[in-house]
């Protein structure tokens, strides 16, 4: 049986997400802010962790990146009201790795956490069997994936760009892309928009 970790600082909220959990047959333990989730993620075992975005003491962005000092790979949803796209960015940075938007709805968040556990799962399997690079998880397939079609894309493009072209996931063409700008392979071009903040795009890194 599954184990969730739901962190939010609203009760209702965390009643009504342990009511999901209940509907879909996992266990869940909930915590009401950054630090007591922390504590309790470093005492038990979980399959996926639920994080509110605002809270006091610690929001949910110093949250993620305190939980990714400890697990790379666990699947981390942040739940939001904030649909702006830096937000969602800075979460990547940190190690998030999705969004459900509130108010939430029990059919879309229950189908999120099954697909990202199942994700993870196949993953912890995979690195099992497979050559991977590093401790984030990067495997050889996918990489080649991405550089492959950036190699052959001659002008800078989004990550929402390439995700669409690839067939993978934002978060995932997102966590490539960084490993990739780490080892030199990529480089980031800032491209300022009439309307709205300066749009980040990717190409490949030509001598």
């Amino acid at each position: 049986m599954m184990k969730i970790l739901i962190i939010d600082n609203d009760e209702s909220l965390r009643f009504m997400l342990t009511e999901f959990c209940k509907h879909a047959e996992w266990e869940s333990d909930t915590a009401v802010n950054g630090r007591e989730g922390i504590e309790k993620f470093l005492k038990g075992t979980f399959d996926v962790v639920l994080v509110d975005y605002h809270m006091p003491e610690m929001d949910g962005l110093q949250t993620v990146r305190e939980l990714r000092k400890h697990n790379q790979q666990i699947p981390i949803l942040v739940l939001t009201v904030d649909e702006r796209q830096e937000v969602a960015d800075r979460f990547l940075e940190e190690g998030a790795t999705d969004f459900a938007l509130k108010p939430v709805k029990a059919p879309d968040l229950i189908s999120r956490i099954r697909l990202h556990a199942q994700i993870a799962n196949m993953k912890s399997v995979q690195d099992e069997e497979e050559d991977v690079f590093t401790v984030k998880g990067i495997s050889k397939g996918t990489l080649q994936t991405v550089a492959s079609f950036l190699k052959k894309h001659k002008s800078p493009i989004s990550v929402d760009g390439i995700s669409k072209e690839v067939g993978l996931a934002y978060p995932t063409v997102y966590r490539y892309l960084m490993h990739l700008l780490e080892e030199g392979k990529v480089k980031q071009v800032v491209s300022h928009q009439k309307i709205g903040r300066p749009k980040k795009l990717y190409k490949w890194y030509t001598r």
